[in-house]
């Protein structure tokens, strides 16, 4: 259905998590008090995953009040690359700040893969399903995704394993750049595609044909500058609170024995809950197209963003970059991988493919930490 926007007052104390977040800022010597307190230090690490969480959710609504001046299917590309581009300023931060973690990154990106296409995109289609039976998306769009992220999926985290230029999963400086370069290329392709060649595959199909009516909602009152702004100013805060965090998680591993690949489940699920949540309620409301564009479209996103900055890092500050997957991830992305394919090779979803995908990510968070 096309949508007729009202004009909300948005009150200005709406706008508290940005100074939640400053307030934040300012308590980094009770972060430095709580290293030798187990107790303490899980609390404050909580207490900071929450503000970041917080701050995150007003960085969507300011984004989709963005998306909506611009239309579809450029405002879903905002809202994701607004969400992406925290994920890879925090990965980047937390990877270069305190001990070494090789592995960061790939856990992260190994995450995303795992909470987007089985969690989120499960919980979506379940919901969907429950509430629709049946729910319709642009079947060209979808599959225009997927044929973006398996190959950028396979050569950054499978690829690594099986390169003889290096011991172990890591890549050479040349094969780094050259999937740099590959990474930013195969996303500034699609965005092409996207935004320009054809666009009518990221719109749902009677959105293509014309044939919508109308559905009031409430948008707010402020303008597309205001908007901008606060975008940039939870954007900073939220960078900096990201630095912070580094030092805390690698104390939890230290004192705690928590799985290294922890790290990177909090990094992603704190980045991608905001707009997933944007997605799972387009499903409730049966616009199925708007829940593939926004969650496809942060994988993708975030391989095409993270992969070439996490390399620049890493050669920059001369920090070791393990992207390869062990045995049991390899096989969790490739099943991910096909059963995904398969979802989105049929015109219309229901409650059994959203269930399939949640009995996935149940696998890899029962594997997350009993390996």
């Amino acid at each position: 259905m096309s949508r007729v926007a009202t004009p909300a007052q948005d009150p200005w104390w709406r706008e508290w998590p940005l100074a939640l977040a400053v307030l934040a800022l300012l308590g980094k010597g009770w972060i430095a008090t709580a290293f030798n307190q187990p107790g303490w230090l899980i609390f404050l690490l909580a207490v900071l995953c929450g503000v970041i969480l917080t701050a995150a959710i007003a960085i969507v609504r300011h984004a989709e009040e963005l998306a909506h001046q611009l239309g579809e299917p450029a405002g879903t590309l905002l809202l994701t690359l607004a969400i992406t581009g925290l994920e890879v300023a925090m990965v980047s931060f937390v990877m270069s700040t305190g001990a070494e973690k090789p592995t960061l990154a790939r856990d992260t990106m190994f995450a995303v893969v795992m909470l987007v296409l089985n969690g989120f995109l499960g919980l979506a289609l379940l919901v969907g399903g429950l509430r629709h039976h049946e729910q319709h998306y642009n079947l060209q769009g979808a599959n225009a995704f997927l044929v973006m992220i398996l190959p950028l999926t396979v050569l950054g985290l499978v690829l690594p394993n099986f390169t003889r230029s290096t011991p172990g999963p890591t890549l050479s400086v040349f094969q780094m750049i050259f999937l740099s370069v590959m990474s930013v290329g195969i996303y500034a392709v699609f965005l092409f595609v996207q935004n320009r060649r054809h666009r009518g595959f990221f719109m749902a199909p009677d959105e293509v044909a014309g044939a919508t009516a109308p559905d009031i909602i409430r948008h707010s009152s402020r303008s597309t500058l205001f908007h901008g702004v606060m975008l940039g100013l939870y954007g900073l805060p939220l960078v900096m609170l990201a630095k912070q965090m580094a030092a805390p998680l690698d104390a939890m591993g230290l004192k705690l024995g928590t799985p290294p690949a922890l790290n990177g489940f909090i990094m992603a699920l704190l980045v991608l809950t905001p707009e997933s949540i944007a997605a799972i309620r387009a499903a409730w409301a049966d616009q199925l197209q708007r829940s593939v564009n926004i969650l496809l479209g942060s994988v993708l996103a975030s391989f095409g963003l993270t992969i070439p900055l996490v390399i620049t890092v890493s050669l920059i500050s001369g920090r070791a970059l393990v992207l390869g997957l062990d045995a049991t991830g390899v096989v969790l992305l490739v099943l991910t991988l096909l059963t995904s394919m398969l979802t989105f090779s049929l015109p219309r979803t229901n409650v059994l493919l959203g269930s399939v995908h949640l009995l996935l990510f149940g696998a890899y968070f029962m594997l997350l930490f009993e390996h």
